[in-house]
């Protein structure tokens, strides 16, 4: 069984959300149709439905992150599932145990799904080949390989302004070399069927061989912006920077930082989206930012129907206890 496999049961069900690479379209397309369900969960005056009511759902941070573990929660808490915070940096992982240790203890209590963020690349994979056969992974961001949920979120947001995928050109600029966001914004954009990705950053912030993704690589700018639909623009992820990745913050706002003038060479219905957290004025300028074209906050909003699609598909699972039926 293959990393990407892993993520399907044997009658092709979510089990594990781990990676976008290697799922079909059918299966993402459901995941936004699901997620566009839950969107009126949050105008009741109940803001829960009982999917995955006596399920214990784990937030296992390794990395901190407060926007994307609180949405977890919130998801969560919607499905009406159990939920436990572990700040594993403070844990007993700290004190000798290891990764499989602690899975293996939290699965002997009886928990159901375990919502993993790691410094480490292929951490949530690993987890994934030694969990019970009852158990969920999904992976809430992996070194620099995978973010797929929030990848899901981005797609839920081009989609509402958007509508389909398949005459859109999307751009998608920044560190796209430490981005475990861009890889996955790309692998969902491919399968979704968009017309045309572009890379749009500097050659110290472009992986190798980025072409065989299936990506336009752009060095300029406003070369790279026009006629496009859509804008991603990425964090600078300096944590994972070695070297001389860039010469200066104020260089670099001048040649990839997205203004007003520059925005001007896409579409005029172009939507901007970031993934945050934004360093304004070093990869976008705050007019922009905040400006009308800007969908942002919206992405922000749409994260917790987003994942409580992922959620309730997960634990629909053969293995998993009855936990009712999504909407379709």
């Amino acid at each position: 069984m293959n990393k990407h496999n892993i993520q399907l049961d044997h009658k092709g069900r979510l089990r594990h959300f781990l990676t976008i690479e290697g799922l079909k379209r059918e299966l993402l397309t459901d995941i936004l149709d699901t997620a566009e369900s839950f969107t009126s969960v949050t105008e009741r005056t109940v803001k829960k439905v009982p999917l995955l009511r006596g399920k214990t759902i784990v937030n296992l941070f390794f990395e901190a992150s407060t926007r994307t573990r609180t949405t977890f929660e919130l998801a969560a808490k919607r499905l009406s599932a159990d939920v436990l915070n572990i700040n594993a940096s403070i844990s007993a992982t700290t004190k000798g145990e290891t990764l499989l240790d602690t899975l293996h203890n939290l699965e002997a209590m009886h928990c159901d799904m375990f919502v993993i963020r790691h410094p480490n690349s292929g951490a949530a994979h690993f987890i994934a080949q030694h969990a019970a056969p009852h158990v969920s992974i999904i992976n809430a961001g992996d070194g620099s390989h995978a973010h797929p949920t929030q990848a899901m979120l981005d797609m839920f947001t081009i989609r509402r302004h958007k509508g389909a995928f398949h005459k859109l050109c999307v751009a998608i600029v920044g560190d796209v070399l430490h981005s475990r966001v861009a890889r996955s914004q790309i692998h969902a954009l491919s399968t979704l069927g968009v017309r045309e990705i572009r890379v749009i950053a500097p050659r110290t912030l472009v992986p190798a061989a980025a072409e065989t993704l299936g990506v336009h690589v752009y060095h300029d700018l406003r070369e790279g912006l026009r006629d496009v639909d859509v804008v991603i623009m990425l964090r600078l992820q300096y944590e994972r920077m070695r070297g001389a990745s860039l010469p200066s913050e104020h260089e670099y706002y001048q040649l990839f930082g997205l203004t007003e003038d520059k925005l001007a060479l896409a579409r005029p219905d172009a939507i901007i989206m970031h993934p945050g957290p934004i360093n304004r004025g070093v990869e976008i300028d705050s007019a922009v930012a905040d400006g009308p074209r800007s969908v942002i906050l919206q992405q922000v909003a749409h994260g917790t129907a987003v994942r409580m699609a992922i959620m309730s598909r997960a634990m629909q699972h053969e293995g998993a206890a009855s936990a009712g039926e999504a909407p379709s």
